[in-house]
């Protein structure tokens, strides 16, 4: 009996710690200041309970409404690591998209999910967070697939927003994509990696009819996604060892990820935005890492040249890829900081 009880002693450990990790409550980390702001919630947003993290040094700032991509990668769990610095100067908001992270309800209803209902999702948060920090106008910041939400927000309601910013901006999706096989063969080939180049050699047609994607896994391979950090995303430990996220919130994420990408990536070569927006009435920036290839910085480049606004700028960033936010964290609190604070 003695050799039974130490096996069921153990069992119920494991079962007592999952339960904890399954169920403990989630924060963002307090900020001292007298006019701070830390705020992690669930907000009834245009039907469904939806995630915003706040945070700054004071409420007064100017506003940072941050739009993550995937789709389905929330960047709530490792967000306040790198936004250190553009907190001292900004109010920084993040939410969970509809069927996103914290943002994925299981018994949910999302059959009429649709880049359409995430644009209105956008401008209903908007309004939230407009009314919420008695802001005029807030700066929107899209961030690869989020680029394709915001700014199509941008374009039906420019009076929102102070400007808009593309961090690893959509573009062309099929000449994204040429530019991003290209180069993961050329870095396979270079690496001698012959079973590589030979798989990727294969989809190439499928890419150029815009059929499929360049295969994530292998630009991540060859450092067309990051250069300076980690790949952030899908980095579940990071997840459950934040404060944001607790291991309910891991598996949200886990069973949202995928929901999302199926529904939402489905006919994007045919609606891409350069179809959608032509024009913007309000200032808009795009920032590209050199060596982005989740979305080509070249491709990025000839939508911005085709684009009629009055005030525009394309900002390279040269030592990143697709993160050049939290790659350059330094540049880009620079740049935030000469550009939007008066």
């Amino acid at each position: 009996m003695k050799h039974i009880k130490k096996p069921l002693k153990f069992i119920g450990v494991i079962i007592l710690f999952l339960i904890i990790a399954l169920f403990r409550p989630t924060w963002t980390q307090h900020i001292k200041s007298d006019n701070s702001i830390n705020v992690l919630e669930q907000v009834e947003i245009n039907g469904t309970s939806q995630e915003i993290m706040i945070r700054g040094n004071d409420k007064d700032n100017p506003v940072i409404l941050f739009v993550h991509g995937g789709p389905g990668t929330s960047e709530i769990p490792y967000a306040g690591k790198y936004q250190d610095l553009l907190e001292t100067k900004f109010t920084v908001v993040h939410y969970d998209q509809r069927a996103s992270g914290k943002s994925f309800h299981f018994f949910e209803d999302y059959s009429n999910l649709s880049p359409d209902l995430l644009v209105e999702d956008l401008l209903a948060i908007t309004d939230y967070i407009k009314e919420r920090l008695d802001k005029e106008k807030v700066i929107l910041i899209g961030h690869s697939y989020g680029t394709y939400i915001g700014m199509q927000a941008a374009y039906k309601t420019p009076e929102k927003y102070e400007a808009y910013v593309g961090i690893g901006q959509m573009s062309n999706i099929v000449e994204s994509e040429i530019d991003n096989l290209n180069y993961t063969i050329d870095q396979a080939q270079n690496a001698g990696n012959t079973d590589d180049v030979l798989y990727l050699q294969g989809i190439t047609e499928k890419i150029k009819n815009g059929e499929m994607f360049t295969p994530r896994n292998y630009v991540i391979k060859y450092g067309g996604a990051t250069r300076l950090i980690d790949n952030p995303d899908g980095n579940n430990i990071g997840m459950l060892v934040s404060s944001e996220y607790n291991l309910l919130d891991v598996i949200r994420y886990n069973y949202g990820l995928p929901y999302s990408q199926n529904i939402l990536l489905k006919n994007l070569t045919e609606n891409s935005l350069p179809s959608i927006v032509t024009e913007l009435e309000l200032p808009f920036y795009f920032i590209m890492g050199k060596y982005d290839y989740m979305t080509s910085s070249n491709a990025a480049k000839k939508y911005f040249d085709m684009i009629e606004a009055d005030n525009k700028e394309f900002i390279s960033f040269n030592q990143s890829a697709h993160y050049p936010q939290f790659e350059e964290k330094e540049k880009f609190y620079e740049w935030m900081c000469d550009t939007f604070i008066k």
